[in-house]
Formats: structure tokens, C-alpha cells, sequence
């Protein structure tokens, strides 16, 4: 290290073991426990946002879009070139799984039951959306088996005219694993009349993170959609890649490769759904990045005072031969030891806060119900009787925080550069000071 260096980081080591008896210690400490707070505070913010609107994005892409779709015409569903380019397709590299499925609306409608069991003559209906799938799509795709969570009996659709239901979708129907249901206007091409009725027996009620699917989607066997829909209703590959980012690549090449097929990605469903979960992340984002902003305003004024607390010293270095550039990164350094100082704590706050989030919302359910009692014990005891956990504190607990390191580093680099920016224009103070009125006076 040059001796130019070393009398900074000396100089700067001085005046940080001095400034702890100053006044400016007090601000410089609040600074960096505010950026430690605000880097612990938005890695914990972004994690639980990450892992709440992850819940719903892959159960769409795990159960609904895919990563792509390839569509073919009708007239090709039997022919050999068809046939064989499907096969050509699931071998891509690129392809993690690739599954068959034809699907078209339909209205369902129940028989209602009473109390004992005895069918009504009332019947309930519901709208939904009924695809037919490979009976054994559990086995193919291990991301549909893992989203879609049976809740009552099995996803078992091999036999003819079974189908298993979402679970909303059933709370509408009123039915449960054994009963059936009859599917009205299934398929709207010109071979499907419109009101043609056909019973299913259900066997399995499933639950995903995504409301909607719970509330519209139904599966069937995908011979028995051949039969149900028609044949001019598409048949569906839903493919899955091994990295979703790169599906524009593997969909040039397919379309390249098999021009006469549609391929469509998993960003043209959907958009406005994950166009409004981005705009939500973003401003939630900009929102916690406030923190930094008051932090830095702090950082800034402190090292302010600093430099006007230390004008005899800067003269003194000055007129010894220090360069202003020179005296300058003292406070540079300064600035970057506060952000580190401040950014690294917070990091690892926001690490262990993370990987223990569920304890977090049970701890902090606690405290607020010992809080909420303290409180009614003391000025309305005869309301304790009903003083209860809040129940959302349980659900919350439940959300998996998801760490995207890029953020996480983002994040930890702001927290940093805050600082070290609020440093920058607080030292371009030095060069307002005038030497030889700063001696005089002295």
C-alpha cells in the first residue's frame, strides 16, 4: 500500500476513534442501525412478496399455461408427420416434461342432498373449465403432481367417466369423492351438440395456490376427452423446460423446425395477471427503498457536520501537502465503513429472519395476544372470555419465504452505495473551506 493510502485510511481510522465522543456519533449511529434496519427490512419484505406471489405463479405454470403450448390444426391430430414431430419435440434437450391435454368450457350441475343424505330434487350449477389429460399425468409431470394437493380421495381418472374436481369448484357443486355430476355444453364445435349431457363420477377433490383453478377446473381421462370434445377441438402440448427464462429460443427453434404448429409461451397467458403481480412487487419495492433515502439524508448531514467539526484538522492536512482529492476520500471511507457497517448486520438479520419465518408470525402472533390481554385484563376483564390468536398470523406463517440471491445482493449493494453517495456530497464541502481564514482564526 502507497504512503498516500495509508495516511487515509490512518487519518480516517483517527477520526473515527475521536468522533465517538462528538456529536455527530449519535447521528452516525442512527444512520447505520437505519440502514441495517432498511437492508433486514426489505430481504425480509421481498422474500415473504417472492414467496407469496410464487404460490400462485407456479400453480399456473405447473397446472395451467406451461412454459409453452404447441397447438396443432385438427386435420393433423392422426397423421404420421404429426405424430412423429411430437415425438421429436419431447427429446428436445431443452424439454423437461411435455404433456398432452385438450380442453373446452363447460356448465356442471349437481343433484342437491339433504342432511340425511337423500337426494333433492334442487340441483346446483357451476361454470367450469374441463381438461382432459393423460390418466397417468402424475407420473409424466412431477410439477403438476407436486401443485395439485388432493384433499379428498385420488387423482385417478383412468376409468371412463371419472373426473376429479377443484375445490372450490366442488364447495359450489355441493359434492364429494363418489358422487356425479353432469356436464352440460361440453365442447363447442359443430360434431358436440350443445346440450349434450354427460355423468361423471368423481374421485378426487384437489387444492392448488391459485384460487381460480380451485374454483374452475376439472380433469378428465384424455381419451375420454377425444370423445367428449370432438374432433375438431385442438390437441395441446404442454411443454416444460428445464430454464422457463429461455422458452423464446426453444419456441424460434420449434417453430423453425415445424412450421405448420402454433407455439405459444407461458407470457401470453395470463400477462395481465403477471403484469399486476410485477407493478405490486415494484411499488412495495419502491416504497421499503424510502427507508434508504431518509437514511442516506441522515448519512449525508452527519458526515456535514462532520466536516465542519473537523475544518481546523482538514486545514492542518491541507497545508501540509494533503490534496483535496486526498482529504476527500477520508470521508469517502467513512461513508463506506458506515453503509458496510450498517448493511452487513442487516443481511444476516434478514437471512435468519427468513430461513425462520414461520417462528417469526408464531412469535409475534404471541406477543400480540399476551399484548391484547394485558391490556383487556387490565381496563375490561369481563371481555377476556373472548380474546382469541389472530388466525391471519397462522396463515402467514405458512407462506415460504423465497431468496433470490440477485435481490438479496441488490439489496445488500444499495444499502452500501447509500452511503457511500451520501459521503460523496457531504465531502464536496472540503472544497468550500478556506485555508488561511480557518488557520487565521485559529
Amino acid at each position: 500500500m502507497k504512503f498516500a493510502e495509508r495516511w487515509i485510511f490512518y487519518v480516517a481510522k483517527r477520526f473515527s476513534i475521536v468522533d465517538k465522543k462528538g456529536a455527530s456519533y449519535i447521528t452516525s449511529r442512527l444512520a447505520v442501525m437505519g440502514i441495517c434496519f432498511g437492508v433486514m427490512t426489505l430481504i425480509l419484505v421481498m422474500s415473504v412478496m417472492n414467496g407469496f406471489q410464487r404460490e400462485f405463479i407456479d400453480s399456473i405454470m405447473e397446472i395451467s399455461s406451461y412454459h409453452a403450448r404447441i397447438e396443432s390444426a385438427p386435420d393433423l391430430f392422426d397423421s404420421h408427420n404429426f405424430i412423429e414431430g411430437l415425438e421429436e419435440i419431447k427429446k428436445h434437450p431443452g424439454v423437461k416434461t411435455a404433456v398432452p391435454f385438450m380442453e373446452s368450457d363447460g356448465l356442471m350441475a349437481s343433484k342437491a342432498y339433504d342432511d340425511d343424505g337423500k337426494q333433492i330434487s334442487v340441483s346446483k350449477q357451476a361454470p367450469a373449465l374441463i381438461r382432459a389429460v393423460p390418466y397417468n399425468v402424475c407420473e409424466l409431470d412431477s410439477g403438476f403432481e407436486k401443485e395439485v394437493k388432493m384433499i379428498r380421495g385420488d387423482f385417478d381418472i383412468q376409468e371412463a367417466q371419472t373426473i376429479v374436481l377443484g375445490s372450490t369448484l366442488a364447495r359450489s357443486l355441493g359434492v364429494t369423492v363418489g358422487q356425479t355430476i353432469n356436464i352440460f355444453a361440453l365442447g363447442s364445435s359443430s360434431d358436440v351438440p350443445l346440450l349434450s349431457s354427460k355423468a361423471f363420477c368423481v374421485t378426487g377433490i384437489f387444492h392448488s395456490g391459485y384460487g381460480d383453478i380451485n374454483s374452475s377446473y376439472a380433469f378428465i381421462n384424455l381419451e375420454e376427452g377425444k370423445r367428449c370434445f370432438g374432433k375438431s377441438s385442438p390437441l395441446v402440448l404442454g411443454i416444460k423446460l428445464f430454464d422457463p427464462e429461455n422458452e423464446r429460443h426453444f419456441i424460434k427453434q420449434i417453430k423453425n423446425r415445424f412450421p405448420e404448429l402454433s407455439v405459444k409461451s407461458w407470457r401470453e397467458y395470463n400477462r395481465s395477471f403477471f403484469g399486476a403481480l410485477k407493478i405490486e412487487k415494484n411499488t412495495l419495492l419502491l416504497l421499503v427503498f424510502l427507508i434508504f433515502v431518509v437514511v442516506a439524508i441522515n448519512i449525508y448531514n452527519s458526515l456535514r457536520r462532520l466536516v465542519y467539526e473537523r475544518r481546523l484538522e482538514i486545514s492542518t492536512l491541507s497545508a501540509l501537502g494533503g490534496k483535496t482529492s486526498s482529504i476527500k476520500n477520508i470521508f469517502l471511507l467513512r461513508g463506506f465503513i458506515m453503509g458496510l457497517s450498517g448493511s452487513i448486520p442487516g443481511l444476516v438479520l434478514g437471512l435468519f429472519l427468513c430461513v425462520n419465518i414461520k417462528t417469526v408470525f408464531l412469535v409475534l402472533s404471541k406477543l400480540l395476544f399476551l399484548a391484547q390481554s394485558f391490556f383487556v385484563y387490565l381496563f375490561s376483564p369481563q371481555n377476556a372470555i373472548y380474546l382469541d390468536e389472530n388466525p391471519m398470523f397462522q396463515v402467514y406463517s405458512e407462506i415460504p419465504a423465497r431468496m433470490f440471491p440477485a435481490e438479496i445482493i441488490l439489496i445488500t449493494l444499495f444499502g452500501i452505495f447509500s452511503a457511500v453517495i451520501s459521503s460523496v456530497l457531504a465531502s464536496k464541502q472540503v472544497l468550500k473551506i478556506n485555508i488561511g481564514d480557518v488557520l487565521h482564526e485559529e
